[in-house]
């Protein structure tokens, strides 16, 4: 039988890689980040190609995980918005760090290639 370990009790890269992995995640929080607030059907747009199923699994586990929030408006239809918490705003240098060493990515790749 194996134990399951806390956070608290992971390795913080293992950990880090756990939250952030996936196709979708860092997407989804870098176009929350953008929008400040964003809804369910902007949030898939942006996307593009995400299944409605694939992106409520994520959500979910983003708000498990305590770094994004879901507002839910007592409206018909109903209204749902998403934004980062707390926790999760203090991605966002991270977030900006990739977009910028990706931009430098791909200037070294035209590098190489010409």
């Amino acid at each position: 039988m194996s134990k399951t370990l806390t956070a608290s009790e992971m390795c913080p890269m293992d950990l880090g890689i756990n939250i952030l992995s996936g196709k979708w995640k860092l997407k989804i929080l870098w176009n929350i980040q953008r929008k400040n607030i964003i809804r369910f059907n902007e949030l898939q747009k942006l996307l593009g190609s995400i299944t409605t199923k694939t992106l409520t699994n994520q959500l979910r586990e983003l708000e498990e995980q305590k770094i994004i929030k879901r507002n839910v408006y007592p409206e018909v239809p109903p209204k749902v918005e998403y934004s980062l918490t707390e926790l999760g705003e203090s991605i966002i240098p991270i977030l900006k760090m990739l977009c910028e060493w990706g931009k430098e990515y791909q200037k070294a790749i035209k590098k190489l290639i010409v």
